[in-house]
């Protein structure tokens, strides 16, 4: 295994404990509506409680990870994890399952917090978001597989969550336990620590990321509204088993596996703007295909590619948002974003298709994908890159302790990452005119 790949695998990790919740969403949202004889809208408005408090666990986290420790942040997330989603799944009394709900959500938050920071943190962004990326649909497609072959009911969906957080556990004792700089994996991280005393630096590219972070709201809220009914489109609509449907998800989870490689080898070879515009328009087609579905074949086409382009896009999306501040700040900030948007998904799904029915519904997505694609593929065109790492500025002759603090001179460009090396021309300096006038005399005695 490379180097590189050893080091990011805790963060690599804990990313698959955070983001599983959200993977899972269709098949929490069905069993609390089959098991609990709760209503479609009430069993998305309680999947939407899950990932409201993981955003907000994000967003409260965005610029404290360092401050708390990695180490110290994951270990709370994965306990509340396995509090809120464990205490979830032993009862059926509903207001315990939505307060455990929540509490697990705040835990599925501050993991993926802590990841997405040090994720943000590696040398090469997008290969630690897609080895996350990776983890997440391989461990979601076998729960999908397996979950409708053990029974029914709410208590393994969120079983399964809480046991994801006790496996991921050990690995976050290979994450930097100190506060104030500790960014990822002990000794791995390329984020420049805050010297003593001095201030966090204000917040980078406020600008695109702020249109990132909006875009990337209504992006996920578009791909949840489908995914948090798409279970019942395959029941209802197209006329499937619940067995059938989750080895379609299954199925769908394994291609986007395949997509998540092939993002990885890709890597920056097309940049940024064509993977994130043109996928995010293929996606919309997906959508538009499987929500329309009468049968099998439209029901897995639609789903089965919807899958394949998602990750791809999120990958694209995760480097993006790294790439935008060395901190990781906006990666977590667009991720919470991100998990906002997941979190109106499922509510937005049901009222779309109760009004519209799937096919309206798909359409209405789809219209907005298109709308989005624009500012995301301008912000990548239009976003140069991360500061360097440590030690590059200092080897161009700057004072990152200036420079974190934010005591960086105005108007005082800081290179980006890549730039190549200056070719160095010594000049001599100037003589002083005093000097001069003391040579001059001397040469004029000398030739007297």
């Amino acid at each position: 295994m490379p180097s590189r790949t050893r080091a990011a695998w805790p963060l690599v990790a804990v990313f698959a404990a955070g983001y599983l919740a959200a993977y899972l969403l269709p098949t929490v949202v069905g069993r609390l509506s089959a098991g609990l004889g709760l209503t479609p809208a009430e069993a998305g408005l309680v999947g939407s409680t899950l990932l409201l408090h993981s955003a907000v666990a994000g967003f409260v986290l965005a610029s404290r990870v360092d401050r708390y420790g990695p180490r110290r942040l994951s270990r709370a997330g994965l306990l509340l994890a396995v509090g809120g989603y464990g205490a979830a799944a032993l009862t059926a009394y509903v207001p315990l399952v939505v307060a455990g709900v929540a509490v697990g959500g705040l835990g599925s938050g501050t993991a993926t917090a802590v990841a997405a920071a040090g994720i943000a943190a590696q040398r090469d962004p997008h290969r630690a978001s897609s080895l996350g990326l990776l983890a997440v649909s391989a461990t979601a497609g076998a729960l999908y597989l397996t979950l409708p072959r053990l029974g029914g009911g709410h208590v393994l969906p969120f079983a399964a969550l809480a046991a994801a957080a006790v496996v991921v556990w050990p690995a976050t004792g290979r994450l930097d336990g100190a506060g104030r700089g500790g960014g990822g994996v002990a000794g791995r991280s390329t984020a420049v620590p805050l010297a003593a005393g001095a201030r966090e630096a204000p917040l980078p590219r406020r600008r695109p990321g702020a249109v990132l972070a909006a875009a990337m709201f209504c992006w996920s809220m578009a791909q949840n509204a489908l995914w948090g009914v798409s279970g019942r489109i395959g029941t209802t609509q197209a006329g499937l088993s619940e067995v059938t449907v989750g080895a379609v998800f299954a199925v769908g989870l394994g291609a986007g596996l395949a997509g998540v490689i092939g993002a990885g080898a890709l890597g920056a070879r097309l940049g940024r703007a064509v993977p994130i515009g043109a996928g995010t328009v293929l996606i919309g087609g997906c959508i538009v295909v499987s929500s329309s579905a009468r049968g099998l074949l439209d029901f897995a086409v639609g789903e089965v590619l919807w899958n394949v382009f998602y990750p791809v896009v999120l990958s694209y999306l995760i480097g993006l948002a790294a790439s935008l501040d060395p901190r990781g700040r906006w990666a977590v900030l667009v991720g919470s974003a991100s998990s906002l948007g997941v979190a109106c998904g499922p509510v937005t799904g049901s009222l779309l298709s109760e009004h519209a029915g799937y096919p309206g519904m798909g359409l209405v997505l789809c219209g907005l994908l298109l709308v989005v694609a624009a500012p995301m593929t301008a912000v990548a065109l239009h976003t140069s890159g991360r500061p360097l790492v440590p030690g590059a500025v200092r080897r161009r002759g700057g004072n990152p302790a200036a420079v974190v603090a934010g005591a960086a001179p105005s108007g005082t460009r800081v290179p980006q990452i890549g730039a190549p090396e200056q070719q160095v021309a010594e000049i001599p300096p100037p003589l002083r005119p005093r000097r001069r006038a003391v040579r001059d005399r001397a040469s004029k005695a000398l030739a007297s």
